[in-house]
């Protein structure tokens, strides 16, 4: 019989939630604060741990992270007030393995249980802290990118819409996906649509479809980007981009659940989870008049603000290491790594471009390279900014305007420098023979 430690002050909800769990099987001991809690915890053994956020004095989210500090094993489930998405995310980011919210219903408590107690037993809390740079294919240990997790984590099953936003090149349909692999709606369609990327008089088709006979051409009934969606997910990516004749009709199918087919007259139903995003400020847009005010709102029910890579800088070896298994494998070539050298431009540099703008950096490094690991000369000009390295950066400036030849000669003598001039390691790490290297350092004067 498993072992339950319920803290919770309100006494009432303490005997609810005990008779909840002795009437399914479970035994349960109760605390009311922080320091009776710590006191059981360190007297006898427990499978769980279920404990209010708000407790009188220390937090729930104390305990918590005192338990992940005695005993980082045993999971903690955290019962937070209905909408405050905010503490269960700070929860989740600090161990928690789920969370519920009050009113606790009986059927969530007893499922989240189960899962928690799955959890422990198949280490399946071990598993996702080893792989905390790749969750759902999102790469990170940052900060920002742990918070991003833990909303994912947190809001995956909601029905309500979610707004995704910042700037381009930051992964905004990533988390989308994320959020929909990560959820029941899983196994159904995840259909995106670029807001942007279609003209405006053919955004309403694109989204509801038509009738046969609709408009010149229709020859039949053609269904849109909704119904293809119905079940599962459907991402407006870019939404600040969509025309205000088309917002007024997609407000009316976020708030109905139901719209027309052009040239229809019956009103088609489809159950699918809106998620949007946009690099725009929609609040601007709105003052400007073009984005409606009450769409913004039924749309930003979860807003998900995603970081600069600027503001993630401690992620951007996990995306480099990633991004030359991702090419190095397309592209049929052996590297190894990157150098020292260049990875410190790498970090160095502000990355207007985010992600999508390393990634491209690194996948030409990977075509270009000569050697098996990347070193300065195979990066471009704007990543060796002085003002970005500043002393480094002035060394790296000084490579960038140097000739092929003495570009070369750059990277041998990097080569050679890393290892100590050990000329074996050295040409290994340049991917060329031992005795070519030597042919080289005699051509550069470097012997």
């Amino acid at each position: 019989m498993e072992n339950i430690l319920l803290v919770e002050d309100e006494r009432n909800i303490l005997r609810f939630l005990g008779k909840l769990l002795k009437q399914e099987g479970f035994h349960a001991e109760a605390a009311i604060n922080f320091e009776e809690a710590v006191s059981k915890l360190s007297d006898q053994a427990f499978d769980l741990v279920l404990t209010d956020m708000r407790l009188p004095g220390r937090s729930g989210l104390d305990l918590l992270k005192w338990v992940k500090e005695k005993d980082p094993e045993l999971p903690v489930v955290i019962i937070t007030a209905y909408g405050s998405i905010e503490n269960a995310v700070e929860a989740m980011k600090a161990g928690a393995v789920n969370y519920l919210t009050k009113p606790v219903e009986s059927n969530d408590l007893f499922a989240v249980i189960r899962h928690s107690l799955l959890h422990k037993k198949t280490g399946k809390g071990e598993a996702v802290a080893s792989r905390a740079e790749d969750q759902y294919g999102i790469i990170g240990r940052s900060g920002p990118i742990q918070e991003i997790l833990a909303t994912i984590r947190i809001v995956c099953d909601s029905r309500s819409t979610v707004l995704i936003t910042g700037e381009s090149g930051t992964g905004k349909e990533l988390v989308a996906r994320a959020m929909h692999d990560a959820s029941q709606r899983g196994p159904f369609r995840f259909v995106a649509i670029n807001c942007g990327a279609i003209p405006g008089e053919l955004m309403e088709n694109e989204l509801f479809g038509h009738e046969a006979g609709s408009y010149t051409g229709a020859v039949s009934r053609e269904t849109g980007k909704v119904e293809a969606a119905n079940k599962g997910t459907l991402f407006l990516d870019e939404i600040g981009e969509m025309p205000l004749s088309m917002q007024i009709k997609l407000l009316r199918f976020i708030q109905e659940k139901e719209f027309y087919r052009i040239g229809g007259t019956a009103p088609v139903k489809a159950d699918c989870r809106i998620i949007a995003s946009t690099n725009r400020n929609l609040e601007e847009e709105i003052e400007a008049g073009r984005f409606r005010e009450d769409l913004f709102y039924r749309l930003n029910v979860i807003p998900v603000q995603m970081p600069r890579l600027s503001e993630r800088k401690e992620d951007i070896p996990l995306l480099v290491e990633h991004f030359f298994r991702k090419y190095a494998e397309q592209n049929q070539k052996f590297v190894k790594g990157i150098d020292q050298r260049a990875l410190d431009a790498l970090l160095a540099y502000d990355w207007p471009g985010n992600i999508r703008q390393l990634e491209n950096i690194i996948e030409r490094a990977i075509v270009l390279t000569r050697y098996d690991t990347i070193v300065l000369a195979d990066l471009p000009r704007k990543i060796f900014d002085i003002e970005a390295g500043g002393v480094e950066g002035e060394k790296i400036a000084g490579l960038s305007s140097l000739k092929l030849p003495e570009l070369e000669r750059a990277a041998i003598l990097n080569a050679l420098e890393s290892e100590d001039w050990n000329q074996t390691k050295a040409s290994t790490r340049l991917g060329i023979t031992r005795r070519q290297l030597r042919t080289k350092m005699v051509k550069y004067n470097l012997l």
